[in-house]
């Protein structure tokens, strides 16, 4: 019988990643978040993944309780998740910086220097097939990585198109989504989302 709690490569791999971070002394973000009380924000979602979600930075409530998008914005990408019939469980979900900036300010350059690392080797442990990024930091971030010709593009025109690269370990697709914090406040960017969302089960198809 095959002990369900024994943990694999990947899982320890990543233990490791979290074990780090929360040791990250010399993150500007660390005083921050032991004088709050605050998780740092590794992921969260299946390990072997074929999607994998990435965002800019917790916020307060991801920070308090160390998981994801469990906010309000978080519950509007629970409802796109949904719409395609795909749930938390299926996907993977993370932030390139693992730590909340203070009054939820955008991360600064040498933020996503510092923890874009530890992004790094998530993608490369997880091995997603399709990388969707939320908001233009995350886009931004990962088309540089990979060295995208859009890369230096706005998420206006780029959202809901397919990018194909290749990483270490094979060909991936990159997805530019908007941020889910941003449709909150303006309902066009939801039906945006939302049908960029269905695009996506055409590209899970491929």
């Amino acid at each position: 019988m095959v002990n369900k709690t024994q943990l694999t490569d990947r899982d320890k791999k990543l233990k490791d990643i979290l074990n780090r971070i929360w040791q990250l002394k010399e993150s500007p973000l660390y005083k921050y978040r032991t004088e709050n009380h605050y998780y740092p924000v590794i992921g969260e979602g299946s390990h072997e993944a074929r999607i994998m979600f990435i965002g800019e930075a917790p916020g307060e409530n991801e920070a308090r309780t160390g998981r994801p998008f469990c906010g309000a914005a978080g519950r509007l990408l629970d409802q796109l998740l949904e719409s395609i019939n795909l749930q938390r469980a299926d996907v993977y979900i993370s932030n390139i910086v693992k730590d909340r900036p203070p009054n939820n300010r955008d991360p600064s350059p040498e933020e996503i220097e510092l923890y874009s690392p530890f992004l790094d080797e998530q993608i490369n442990i997880i091995q997603p097939k399709i990388i969707a990024t939320l908001g233009r930091f995350s886009m931004q971030y990962v088309l540089e990585k990979f060295n995208l010709p859009e890369s230096g593009q706005t998420i206006s025109k780029l959202h809901g198109r397919v990018l194909k690269t290749k990483t270490v370990y094979g060909k991936i697709m990159v997805f530019p989504l908007y941020h889910p914090a941003a449709a909150l406040y303006t309902g066009s960017l939801k039906e945006t989302l939302m049908k960029d969302m269905q695009k996506l089960t055409n590209v899970l198809s491929e």
